[in-house]
């Protein structure tokens, strides 16, 4: 392994899309959503611990959720739990990882990635990613990973490739966001669109200098601690100018603006698991298209439905077609998939109506 590639997993969000089964106090990606008995913060670790040394990959994640990253990953020493004392979307998380990693090592390569994908082939997964640091460790360049559209797909953002590269790689012509459904059979028929996978690699050097390009709202704030980073006072430095970063993403903050963006297409089985209507996509259907996680279920004229309750419990499905029905702890959800996009104005409904205890 390269001592000089890290790892930044992303494990701070909640997941509400995935409400009930995803909680405030146990969001997605500390859930075993397939009865593997790992969940998915942990299969993304048991993914990267593959390529690269342990002591350099890193959570970035709610300082809510410390003691469960710790019971999750016994591995992981406490100071590779990075702690974020408020949610700010994935730019400054990104910069608090980037600045802690480039106080150990300023000649690292780094991937970034969200705790919550699925990835079906591993293999060619870690090839790719390996070659993505070889790429990075040579290039002053922002790279990330385009998936090869299998469907026209308005759940997912697009990366347009150029025809223009740098060392045989493809430079990004332009992200679009998610599209409808026209456009996205457009994009699909084209060709020239990947989706955007939301995984990032590239050098220490490059993606500081793109903060202070791009972002000086942040690196302004991080610059004036950048020699607290990795030490005892790292923490008060972090709650004190964390919380007057900017709530925005890499994509909107910096991959949209710069100049020195490529894109590696792939193909490795990629699932983004944002939304039930993903997860039904993945998961094996019965003759009726209908799908059951973990609980037990019988459907009678019904098709095309995603059903999981608790372990133990039976479900007995009359009648429906294209529906959610998910119950977890105290909640019960019947919504039709074509609606789950609703989900998380129930859930602010929800939290209106009856306060804290649902959600």
């Amino acid at each position: 392994m390269n001592k000089n590639n890290y790892c930044v997993i992303m494990s701070g969000g909640i997941g509400s899309r995935f409400w009930p089964f995803s909680r405030e106090a146990r969001p997605k990606q500390f859930l075993d959503f397939f009865g593997t008995g790992r969940s998915l913060l942990q299969m993304t670790f048991d993914r990267f611990k593959k390529i690269v040394p342990i002591e350099n990959i890193f959570i970035v994640t709610n300082e809510g959720y410390q003691q469960m990253t710790a019971d999750e990953l016994p591995e992981l020493n406490p100071d590779q739990i990075l702690l974020e004392p408020m949610r700010r979307n994935t730019a400054p998380c990104i910069a608090f990882a980037s600045y802690r990693i480039n106080a150990i090592n300023p000649n690292a390569n780094i991937v970034v990635a969200p705790s919550d994908h699925l990835i079906m082939k591993e293999d060619e997964f870690l090839t790719v990613v390996n070659k993505a640091y070889e790429f990075v460790e040579k290039n002053d360049t922002l790279l990330t990973l385009g998936i090869r559209p299998s469907r026209p797909e308005t759940g997912y953002g697009y990366i347009q490739m150029s025809d223009e590269h740098v060392d045989g790689v493809t430079k990004v012509k332009v992200f679009t966001e998610k599209p409808n459904i026209d456009l996205a059979k457009v994009f699909y028929e084209s060709g020239e669109f990947l989706w955007n996978s939301g995984i990032f690699i590239w050098n220490s050097r490059t993606i500081t200098e793109s903060f202070r390009q791009h972002l000086p709202e942040i690196s302004n704030r991080f610059d004036q601690g950048k020699d607290l980073f990795g030490t005892d006072k790292e923490k008060a430095f972090i709650d004190e100018n964390f919380p007057f970063c900017p709530n925005i993403s890499i994509d909107y903050g910096i991959m949209e603006k710069a100049s020195n963006v490529c894109v590696q297409a792939a193909d490795f089985g990629w699932s983004d698991l944002g939304t039930w209507g993903s997860l039904y996509d993945i998961t094996e259907k019965d003759e009726n298209a209908n799908a059951a996680l973990v609980s037990e279920t019988l459907f009678y004229d019904s098709a095309e439905n995603i059903v999981t309750l608790p372990d133990g419990k039976l479900a007995v499905i009359q009648g429906l077609e294209g529906y959610i029905v998910a119950e977890a702890n105290n909640v019960l959800l019947i919504c039709k998939k074509d609606d789950e996009q609703r989900i998380k104005q129930f859930v602010t409904d929800v939290k209106l109506k009856y306060g804290e205890e649902y959600i």
